[in-house]
């Protein structure tokens, strides 16, 4: 492989159809939620598909809000221990409110289904998931998104806010990494 950075890169999902599914998301999430709801992103890997959702939300009607979440997992090895830790918090009040929990990627699903209990615990009317990629192989725990981009087999994907060593979140595409 080459130095980190550097590598080739293989579309698995192009510019065009991530913008098309988004437009489609945002249909299907007007017609499910009320107009006025709280999207709330989880970074790093979220910034891009929030940025386009919201605009999406709003041409299909809808008057989203915007808040942000850092959140990390912490665990031994390459295993999360199913802790999660806050490293940024929301800043709003988020009692009665409608919240779109949105992230780049379901795996494990450990650290989205322990974000919506935190959010359901400090007053949140209702939480749903709403996920730009899902890979429903990987689950530890029992967590489905109620919205998803696309489902993806088991492969490492870099490319519209996923990165790889913090490369690669630039790229308008989804793709892999390609072994050279």
């Amino acid at each position: 492989m080459s130095p980190v950075g550097i590598h080739s890169v293989s579309t698995l999902y192009s510019a065009e159809k991530i913008a098309a599914r988004v437009e489609s998301l945002a249909g299907e999430i007007a017609e499910a939620m009320p107009d006025d709801i709280l999207v709330i992103a989880i970074l790093k890997g979220g910034f891009v598909f929030a940025a386009d959702l919201i605009r999406a939300l709003h041409r299909a009607g809808m008057r989203p809000q915007v808040d942000f979440m850092t959140l990390s997992s912490y665990g031994t090895g390459k295993e999360s221990s199913g802790e999660v830790s806050i490293a940024r918090d929301i800043s709003d009040d988020i009692r009665d409110i409608d919240i779109l929990l949105l992230d780049d990627i379901l795996e494990s699903g450990r650290t989205v289904a322990a974000a919506r209990k935190l959010l359901l615990a400090r007053g949140a009317r209702s939480v749903k998931l709403c996920m730009l990629l899902d890979k429903p192989g990987k689950r530890k725990v029992e967590c489905e998104a109620d919205f998803c981009g696309f489902t993806v087999p088991d492969l490492f994907v870099v490319g519209y806010g996923l990165d790889f060593a913090h490369y690669y979140r630039d790229l308008p595409y989804i793709g892999t990494i390609d072994d050279d």
